[in-house]
């Protein structure tokens, strides 16, 4: 559904989301998200490009979510990392069709509208607040 760099970066927004007070580090974020610290930086890297992040050097810096987890969407981490790719022609490059989808490429299309409403209408804070027995990332972190 989505690719592994969106799970990562959408784990990340949870992880940070989870400690809203405190800038955490690529590899306190890494051990908290179970993701290889080297594409964790990419991932923090792309993140931060894109506004959803912010980065701190020195002593007590780190990583924070720039807005409030509750104002940042499922759809922005996602489409900041790895936006969905829609069908807007024929994918078989059939010329008859050109912008005009058949059945099942306009199905399919119609399913990754679908799919990105509902991401757009969660936010990470939904997340978190959801009532479950389990939380967000299986394993808190500690000593922070």
């Amino acid at each position: 559904m989505i690719s592994q760099t969106a799970e990562y970066a959408l784990r990340s927004a949870v992880c940070l989301a989870s400690y809203p007070q405190t800038a955490l580090t690529t590899g306190q974020i890494a051990k908290i998200t179970k993701v290889p610290g080297s594409y964790l930086s990419k991932v923090l890297q792309a993140l931060g490009k894109a506004r959803i992040v912010h980065s701190q050097r020195g002593l007590h810096g780190g990583f924070s979510l720039a807005k409030p987890a509750e104002e940042l969407s499922l759809l922005e981490v996602i489409n900041a990392v790895d936006p969905f790719q829609h069908i807007d022609s024929c994918p078989l490059g059939l010329k008859q069709h050109g912008h005009n989808l058949c059945p099942l490429h306009k199905r399919l299309n119609d399913s990754i509208n679908m799919i990105e409403k509902a991401y757009q209408e969660s936010s990470i804070g939904d997340l978190l607040k959801e009532p479950t027995l389990s939380k967000p990332l299986c394993e808190e972190a500690q000593n922070m």
